[in-house]
């Protein structure tokens, strides 16, 4: 196609309101987009529990009975009856005949009575009887014929080294919540109550392309002119670390009709649309194009944000477009503030946001701007503190510090820039701290 075709193709490149964009601030744009998003509350499935690791509960999940489910012993010693040890107060020792030995697994026919005790490892089930849990090390034993002897020297408190009933759950109470990422620890909780499946949050699928004709497939050749399709990977392992699916469609050229019927049948397809590149102020920059004059519903065209405060979003018939910049910075930002909270607020988790939290600042940051700036940056902790270290590479276009950042460093312009030591607010990546 040639420049004059491109041209004509782009049918609004000429329109002077595309220049006219009104800015949100970032929490006005996140919470506009927040008022559009379907929870997908019958958006769910039941999956085998060894199936479910890494999704999100659909429903909360009680627990069926107590647990523990008996009085177990904390430790390999002897189940006694307290009181026959206060004699050992006085210094004197105190035989009692062992008349069991409970392995776990064994529930003892035996009940102890004063003057008894029953061998039991940890773990097992203490026999009727027996109030407390004599350590191994702290008795002696002597054998008569077939009869064994323990001695014990000090007075034993009533209930030691036994776990109640019930001790950490009671039945009845929730185990889990709706909206919480099962995880390993998740997992066994749920095991232990022989929670065998779960109802989870059907992952939504998201549709990703890219736009422009400059870009190459990953597993092409360089060409003069040309950048390999990069966003659209990162992308794709963004929303599957926020718990959605993606599904990589192919790159569309810088054509506006082409684009609208693309746009169309993914937003009929998927539950979520997201497109980078585009949505600049260029000639054949034509997603905002595309937003602003086609059948669906701009919410915002401009944030006051750096970088990325090209970023798009739109809706059409309950379906949300994010249409996000081309320039990896940017779009990697862009994802992060509104399409991976829109994913995790469909999952009906509670943290849609990322984590925040007040750090120091580890060095300089001396750039000015009118927006708000997001700075890549790593954290680390100097003599018990933690510091965010600005990445000296943060332009927007700038891929190659995204894969050794840990936060993002909110700049506020009334800052004029940060120095060294000045606490800043950060904001928690995907998996910084574990």
């Amino acid at each position: 196609m040639n420049q004059k075709e491109r041209t004509n193709d782009n049918s609004n490149a000429q329109d002077p309101y595309r220049f006219q964009r009104k800015a949100l601030q970032v929490p006005d744009a996140q919470a506009l987009v927040s008022q559009y998003v379907s929870r997908g509350d019958k958006m769910t499935e039941t999956l085998p529990l060894e199936q479910s690791d890494g999704r999100v509960l659909a429903t909360d999940i009680s627990a069926p009975h107590p647990y523990p489910t008996f009085r177990r012993s904390g430790m390999d010693g002897y189940a006694i009856f307290s009181s026959d040890t206060e004699k050992c107060s006085g210094g004197e020792t105190v035989w009692l005949k062992v008349i069991d030995n409970i392995p776990c697994g064994v529930v003892s026919e035996h009940e102890i009575t004063s003057g008894f005790a029953a061998r039991i490892m940890t773990g097992a089930q203490v026999p009727d009887g027996a109030d407390a849990v004599v350590m191994l090390e702290m008795t002696e034993r002597k054998t008569e014929g077939s009869t064994e002897w323990i001695g014990v020297k000090k007075v034993i408190e009533k209930h030691k080294n036994i776990t109640p009933i019930g001790l950490e759950l009671q039945g009845g109470e929730v185990i889990l919540k709706k909206g919480r990422r099962i995880g390993p620890g998740e997992i066994s909780v749920l095991a232990t109550f022989g929670v065998h499946e779960v109802e989870v949050m059907r992952k939504p699928l998201v549709g990703i392309f890219s736009t422009g004709t400059e870009l190459l497939d990953i597993r092409e050749e360089l060409q003069p002119g040309k950048i390999r399709n990069s966003n659209t990977h990162m992308l794709a392992a963004q929303i599957r670390e926020a718990g959605a699916e993606p599904v990589v469609m192919d790159a569309i050229p810088d054509d506006i009709n082409v684009a609208r019927q693309k746009v169309e049948e993914a937003l009929e397809r998927y539950d979520i649309v997201v497109t980078t590149g585009g949505v600049s102020v260029g000639d054949f920059d034509i997603m905002g194009d595309l937003v602003r004059n086609g059948s669906m519903k701009m919410l915002f065209n401009k944030v006051t944000m750096r970088p990325g405060s090209v970023t798009t979003a739109a809706v059409q018939h309950d379906k949300l477009l994010f249409a996000l910049s081309g320039n990896p910075g940017a779009c990697f930002v862009g994802f992060l503030l509104f399409v991976r909270p829109t994913i995790r607020q469909m999952l009906g988790m509670e943290e849609i946001y990322l984590k925040e939290w007040v750090v120091e600042l580890g060095t300089d940051y001396t750039r000015v701007n009118n927006f708000t700036r997001f700075v890549r940056g790593r954290l680390e902790v100097a003599d018990g503190r933690v510091v965010a270290i600005p990445a000296q590479l943060d332009e927007s276009n700038v891929m190659i510090t995204i894969k050794d950042s840990s936060c993002l460093i909110v700049i506020p312009p009334e800052l004029k820039g940060a120095v060294a030591g000045q606490k800043v607010k950060v904001l928690l990546l995907p998996g910084a701290v574990s």
